[in-house]
């Protein structure tokens, strides 16, 4: 057998063992893939993606992940911002927020994530992150504890990391 198919055998056992794969970051920084994992993600879902080049934030953030075209988009910062009411702000934001990719809204066990993380191994890692797939029991009711960043997935009474 290939590895490929390797691979997919071992994700259909885990699967009907019980098994769920979640993906977190191991090191202290915080959770962000790279742009060739978030390419790949969105590939895998079959989202169109326009990629732009962000000089804001020093680099911090180097690509802007659209989800529709240039003559859909929403401005980020309207030259009306400061007249706007509350209620207009928190309408423009969650307009804004439908029309932008963030990895950081990616269910942490997608399991197009969880393979792409997988495939690229240290490639999928963003700027200050150390991506790591945790398997924990299927029904566990979870959620992701960190510390500076660093990340572990915990249950009430048990953590994995």
């Amino acid at each position: 057998m290939n590895d490929i198919v390797l691979k997919e055998y071992d994700r259909t056992i885990a699967h009907l063992k019980g098994i769920r794969r979640v993906v977190i970051n191991n090191c202290f920084g915080g959770f962000g893939l790279s742009h060739e994992a978030i390419l790949a993600y969105l590939d895998k879902c079959g989202v169109p993606v326009w990629t732009e080049a962000n000089d804001k934030f020093g680099g911090l953030i180097p690509f802007n992940y659209y989800l529709v075209p240039p003559e859909e988009r929403i401005p980020g910062d309207p030259d009306n911002w400061h007249s706007m009411t509350l209620a207009e702000r928190a309408a423009h934001n969650a307009a804004y927020s439908r029309t932008v990719f963030h990895d950081r809204d990616v269910a942490r066990d997608d399991p197009y994530l969880v393979q792409v993380v997988e495939e690229l191994g240290a490639r999928a890692n963003g700027r200050h992150a150390e991506l790591k797939i945790v398997e924990i029991p299927a029904e566990v009711n979870w959620e992701i504890t960190e510390y500076d960043g660093n990340e572990a997935v915990a249950e009430k009474h048990r953590t994995w990391s």
